[in-house]
């Protein structure tokens, strides 16, 4: 049945005491500015005393990957980069096939474990309750089958207690039926937490999801609750989120999401000078930057997205929804050197990268 809620306020939760993070950088390959997450001990049922590092030696080719479920408790809370790349992700079909023109990124993006390959752009906050972990996803776009087998059974992830909307489009909403298998075989429900105007396109995209009487009987279908938010904060098991207006393009308002000392952002044009106090004391900032060169009229570029690095004064930043211009290795050499002249902490991202968190 379906569900519409107005998403209520509560006070900011009490920080987690003596939080710690633990980033370090990588010497798993050529660049030495490559983040990834040092080890920290897990005390599970089991006394599980390690992680997977998000260096996961998983394939990046499309073949489905043997992996053995992993079962654990978390200390500390924790984000997961689910994907980081666009619409169409990484690598293309197109530049696989091109007869004459080989393209560099994508050909690196089909290796074993290249950081170039990317899915749809997708976050998921982790974090310990007295009742088990809990999982909140933000946007499940039309990679996201793929970008969860691949992930989810590595890091431990079975439930999936709420999934944010930041918009609209397919590479945020795409994904949304392939939750069934959530609820048919997880969990009863998941609630999906929406702005109005992203609702009202989910009820011509999505009739069957909002609607499921006009379902065949007998016929499985995701089972979700859709509670409608507004631009202020709304709390969602416990955990404070401040809606981040921004455009992406001309009058397509799309939201970010702050949440404790992180602020994340994926698909943006423009940032209103009325969502800058939101930003306000940043610890991590998650940014889009589709390119290396320019701005496009609906993502920031790689400049753009430094310009407001400078303004916004985040301790340190990750760059998500790269497109395949954006060589992961060499676009990162270059940021070192922005360390090295203005202290400017920033790099890109990649899948299945793992940060602990403040919250």
């Amino acid at each position: 049945m379906m569900m519409l809620t107005q998403a209520a306020s509560r006070p900011s939760l009490t920080r987690f005491a003596n939080l710690t993070r633990h980033l370090s950088f990588s010497n798993t390959n050529t660049n030495p500015f490559s983040l990834s997450v040092s080890k920290y001990n897990i005390n599970g049922p089991r006394n599980f005393n390690r992680i997977l590092s998000a260096n996961a030696s998983l394939h990046s080719d499309s073949s489905v990957q043997k992996v053995e479920p992993v079962s654990y408790s978390i200390e500390q809370p924790e984000i997961i980069f689910i994907g980081t790349g666009t619409s169409e992700g990484i690598p293309r079909v197109s530049c696989l096939t091109d007869p004459l023109k080989k393209c560099p990124v994508c050909s690196k993006a089909v290796e074993p474990g290249n950081k170039n390959r990317r899915l749809n752009t997708s976050l998921l906050i982790r974090y310990p309750r007295p009742s088990g972990i809990c999982n909140i996803l933000i946007d499940a776009g039309k990679f996201f089958y793929q970008s969860a087998l691949r992930w989810f059974p590595t890091y431990g992830i079975r439930t999936l207690d709420a999934v944010l909307i930041t918009h609209s489009h397919a590479d945020a909403i795409g994904g949304l039926d392939d939750l069934r298998d959530w609820t048919n075989n997880v969990q009863p429900h998941i609630p999906i937490y929406v702005a109005e105007r992203d609702f009202e396109v989910m009820k011509k995209t999505h009739y069957y999801l909002v609607d499921t009487s006009v379902v065949t009987p007998g016929a499985a279908v995701s089972e979700l609750q859709f509670d409608i938010i507004h631009e202020k904060p709304f709390i969602v098991h416990d955990l404070k989120f401040t809606p981040l207006p921004v455009w992406h393009g001309r009058n397509y308002r799309s939201l970010g999401f702050r949440f404790g000392d992180v602020c994340y952002i994926s698909d943006v044009s423009e940032i209103p000078e009325e969502t800058y106090p939101l930003l306000r004391d940043c610890e991590i900032l998650i940014i889009d930057a589709l390119r290396p060169d320019r701005s496009s009229s609906t993502h920031f570029g790689l400049p753009k997205a430094l310009e407001e690095v400078r303004k916004i004064k985040p301790k340190r930043t990750l760059f998500t929804g790269m497109m395949h211009l954006m060589d992961h290795e060499k676009v990162n050499e270059g940021l070192l050197k922005l360390m090295e002249t203005e202290g400017l902490d920033v790099q890109l991202s990649y899948d299945g990268l793992r940060v602990p968190i403040n919250l």
